[in-house]
Order: C-alpha cells, then sequence, then structure tokens
C-alpha cells in the first residue's frame, strides 16, 4: 500500500498538480481544499478511484482540519506526508492595508501550516516517522517591493521549518524542508491582480510612482525573461515529489535557476539548509555543549 499523503490547497495550481502527480506514482493522496465546489477538475483529471480522495479542509478553521486529519486516519491509520501548501498572495503597501487584511495575510500564510501540522504531529511521532513540506517562496528569504506583507508571512514559515527541523527530525524522525518556488504560472498571480482591481489596492499619492515602475517592469519583460521567472505547476509539483522521494531532504529548496540566483545572497553559503541545520542541533542540543 503508497504512503498517505495529505495536501493542502488542491483546487488549483500546484496543489491540484501535485496531487494528481503523486496519485499516479501510487500514493494514497488527500487533496484537500476549502470549497469542495471546485473537486471536479481534480477528480476528472485524476480518474484513480480509490488513491485519490478529495476532502474539506479549511487552513483557517482548526475544527475544519482535525475533521479531515480524524478521517484520514480513520480510513488509513496512519499519515505518512503533509504538504502545506495552501496560501494566499498579497500586494499592498502596509499603510494601506487593514488591520483585517493583516492578519488575514499572516493567518493563511503561515497560522495555517502550524495548525496543520500541529494537527499531524501525534500521529507522526507515534510512527517515529515522517515529512511535512512546507510550500514558501523565494519571498521567504527576499523581502520584495508591495509584498511585504505577504514576504513577512513566508519569512515566518522557514523560520518555522528551520526550528522544527532542529529538534523534530532528528528525535522523531519527522524530516521538514521549505521549498521556495520562484513565479508559477497559475491562479495565485491572477488572483492577486485581480484583489488590486476590485478592493482599489493600488496605491495612490507618494506610492503611485513607485508602484507605476513596479508594474511595468513586469509588463516590460520579455517572453524570454517570463519564461525564465515562471514555471508551471507541475514542474514545481516534480520539485516537491522529489524532496518526496529523497532519502536525505534538503532543510530548503529553490526550484529553479531563476530562485537560486535570486536568492544567492541568502543561500550560496548553505543552499540546502543542512549544515545550518547540524550547526544548530550541535550547538544548543550537544550533550557536550
Amino acid at each position: 500500500m503508497g504512503k498517505v499523503v495529505l495536501i493542502t490547497g488542491t483546487s488549483t495550481g500546484l496543489g491540484q498538480s501535485l496531487a494528481t502527480k503523486m496519485a499516479k506514482r501510487g500514493y494514497v493522496v488527500y487533496a484537500t481544499m476549502r470549497d469542495l465546489d471546485k473537486a471536479g477538475p481534480l477528480l476528472k483529471d485524476a480518474g484513480l478511484g480509490h488513491k485519490l480522495n478529495v476532502l474539506a479542509l479549511d487552513v483557517q478553521d482548526a475544527g475544519s482540519i482535525q475533521h479531515a486529519v480524524n478521517t484520514i486516519i480513520e480510513e488509513q491509520g496512519r499519515i505518512d506526508i503533509l504538504v502545506n501548501n495552501a496560501g494566499a498572495g498579497f500586494v499592498k503597501t502596509t499603510e494601506m492595508a487593514s488591520e483585517v487584511e493583516t492578519q488575514w495575510v499572516m493567518d493563511v500564510n503561515f497560522h495555517g501550516v502550524v495548525r496543520c501540522t500541529k494537527a499531524v504531529l501525534p500521529h507522526m511521532r507515534k510512527e517515529r516517522s515522517g515529512r511535512i513540506i512546507n510550500i514558501s517562496s523565494v519571498g521567504g528569504l527576499v523581502g520584495q517591493p508591495f509584498n511585504e506583507l505577504y514576504c513577512a508571512a513566508k519569512f515566518a514559515v522557514e523560520g518555522y521549518t528551520e526550528a522544527m527541523a532542529s529538534y523534530i527530525q532528528p528525535s522523531f524522525n519527522i524530516q521538514f524542508t521549505a521549498v521556495e518556488p520562484g513565479g508559477i504560472y497559475s491562479e495565485f498571480a491572477n488572483s492577486v491582480l485581480s484583489q488590486l482591481q476590485v478592493d482599489g489596492g493600488v496605491p495612490e499619492g507618494d506610492y503611485q510612482g513607485l508602484f507605476e515602475q513596479y508594474l511595468s517592469g513586469i509588463q516590460r519583460r520579455t517572453p524570454e525573461q517570463t519564461a525564465r521567472l515562471y514555471q508551471s505547476a507541475g514542474q514545481v509539483a516534480q520539485v516537491v515529489l522529489d524532496v518526496v522521494e529523497s532519502e536525505d531532504p534538503p532543510v530548503r529548496v529553490r526550484t529553479s535557476p531563476w530562485a537560486n540566483e535570486f536568492c544567492a545572497y541568502k543561500t550560496h553559503a548553505d543552499p540546502s539548509g543542512k549544515a545550518q541545520q547540524k550547526m544548530v542541533i550541535d550547538t544548543l542540543l550537544s550533550a557536550n555543549q
């Protein structure tokens, strides 16, 4: 029987592609999403019967998460892999963002990761085995204009992943990895642009010129530049699958040459995060310290 996988945010993009790819590889996949009305394309594309299961799960609702986890445990007896994929972009200056928006972007992108991890950890500890993969971003390593709140949430995911890898991994054989894509061709980016238009988030006044410069830079990209920056959801899903199937997975990994170049100042000395992980363990958990 294949390993049991729980993936969040599978209604579109990376989550949908990863769920299909893993089911085809023989994993028992539980593809979760907040709105089950969006499950049709996933089931139709997969066509894999019992290997692909769709459940409701809202990462902002601890009760919803626990219900989904309990369902999987009742049906399968275990959860081997958790992929915290659910997230949302947010482009707006700090001054323009409301308190509600600020809390929302952190809740969806970071607190949701913590809630899902907390729900599966007892079961993985019992088995002394598991993998938890957190979908981060190059924005979790490099702050970017007009994306400060989104970047802050992804920076939190990075710190959380590193910290968990420093003691949960060596003590309970539960491995943690942050996957850091650059751009992905998906509805994720489109939803961010739509959000700007709907809620009047386009900056005015002192920020207007800067924002127009930011947008014009995006619009001036040549097809070659765009192709280098963006990946398909399937390409990023393959990187995630490679991490899942690695005997010694990295603590962090970028998903493209462009992503590696963009983050080079932060990652050059320790691209995988494994050296930092060892140093932290040796410094803070060594019996000889």
